[in-house]
């Protein structure tokens, strides 16, 4: 969970504004899960930061709660999802 969370902050701050971009990623809406609940704290935390990268961006981020098993669902569906280079 904490490894989770640590990873937000790390994305999130280069993605905030001030910071330098190196690539044009992302091109297209991102879609970030969370594998707690809404209304979590967790939850709660990621669709802030979601917020604040959408507008460093200018491209949508998604939030999807997958709860459950301990974080083991929502990071089967990361590894599971198709990659986007």
């Amino acid at each position: 969970m904490m490894r989770s969370v640590l990873a937000v902050f790390l994305l999130a701050s280069a993605l905030l504004p001030g910071a330098p971009v190196h690539a044009q990623y992302p091109t297209r809406p991102v879609k970030m899960v969370v594998p707690a609940t809404a209304g979590d704290g967790s939850d709660l935390l990621a669709r802030t930061l979601a917020k604040a990268m959408s507008e460093s961006t200018g491209q949508p981020f998604v939030i999807e709660n997958r709860p459950g098993a301990g974080g083991s669902i929502g990071a089967a569906v990361v590894a599971k999802s198709a990659p986007d280079g």
